[in-house]
């Protein structure tokens, strides 16, 4: 009797642990129609609440950590978000027709927050973030650094987002990212940092003369650079002005990489197409080529003699499958795929 008690025992245990199993993906919603926000529901009204107090997601049937979706109905959200280290596994996917719908938003510039790197609107450490059909922006304007997105993740993708600013609008640091189908728009080194990065099929928009990019790659044995392929640079001034001129990108640190593929090119990219930054000596560490540049802007035999024109050989290395591939053979395209 006292063995039938204990089996029945264990069993309701067991049938209760399954009931209150976490699932394997997570799904809580952020609308600026939710009034209240309490730990362990799934709406909430801002994003930051949402990742603070959503509920973690279980396994997936292979092992593998499941999924945090934070779906964020159409508004302007004036926030400041902070995926931390260990919220690995979140995907922001925006719920409105377009990227426009859904607007992550501040204006912070380094004068007012005390350093550049204290005024990004949104700010990613946790590894394995998505985010698809979202802006981020900065809307501090031309007043020194303003940050709208610092991302600082491996395996991070972004399909179908915005970044907005003026001077370093994205501040991509660190690990493997990939941009997809995206719009970058800014006017002095707005694409910045020091990770392993690839644009694919976007836009880089020039909102003011400068430099689209200023990577910081610090030793030749990094595997760090930016590729921008497929993809498509414009701008939004005067091609007319001699002043009014954009550079490919200028050396943050020594050993900067910067490629630029099958992208075209406005008439405005200065000629020379690469700036040394005011140390000519050290322009033989930094890496800066390009492969089978179109449009106006694309010129060649007028670029600097420390510039690259790539074979097809040279360029297949940085194809995004290739570039962002690491030990685990990370699949930047199909995780991309992926995205609702």
């Amino acid at each position: 009797m006292q063995k039938r008690v204990v089996y029945i025992s264990v069993l309701t245990c067991m049938v209760c642990a399954a009931n209150y199993a976490q699932p394997q993906d997570v799904h809580v919603r952020v609308s600026p129609d939710v009034k209240t926000g309490i730990e362990g529901t799934t709406e909430f009204p801002t994003i930051q609440m949402a990742m603070d107090h959503h509920p973690f997601a279980g396994k997936r049937p292979d092992g593998k950590p499941g999924r945090v979706y934070i779906e964020i109905a159409p508004g302007v959200y004036h926030e400041r978000v902070i995926v931390t280290q260990n919220h690995a596994n979140i995907t922001l996917v925006g719920m409105g027709k377009s990227p426009a719908d859904v607007v992550i938003t501040n204006s912070l510039n380094a004068k007012q927050a005390g350093g550049t790197f204290f005024t990004e609107t949104v700010e990613i450490n946790g590894n394995a973030f998505e985010a698809d059909n979202l802006t981020f922006e900065n809307t501090a304007g031309n007043t020194g650094q303003a940050v709208a997105a610092a991302v600082r993740a491996d395996r991070a993708v972004f399909k179908k987002c915005r970044f907005l600013g003026h001077q370093d609008t994205l501040f991509a640091d660190y690990g493997r990212q990939y941009y997809v189908d995206s719009y970058i728009e800014g006017g002095v080194d707005f694409i910045f940092g020091n990770a392993t990065a690839v644009f694919d099929h976007s836009q880089i928009h020039a909102n003011g003369p400068g430099y689209l990019t200023a990577q910081s790659r610090t030793s030749p044995n990094q595997t760090t650079g930016y590729v921008i392929i497929d993809s498509q640079v414009t701008s939004g001034i005067d091609p007319s002005s001699p002043h009014q001129t954009i550079s490919l990108g200028r050396p943050w640190r020594p050993y900067s990489r910067v490629i630029y593929i099958h992208t075209e090119l406005p008439a405005n990219v200065v000629p020379e197409g690469w700036n040394a930054w005011g140390h000519p000596n050290e322009t033989s560490l930094a890496y800066f080529a390009e492969f089978e540049s179109k449009g106006p802007g694309a010129n060649p035999a007028a670029r600097v003699a420390w510039s690259h024109q790539l074979s097809p050989r040279e360029a297949a290395q940085y194809k995004p499958r290739a570039f962002l591939a690491g030990k685990d053979h990370w699949d930047p395209i199909a995780a991309a795929a992926r995205l609702p």
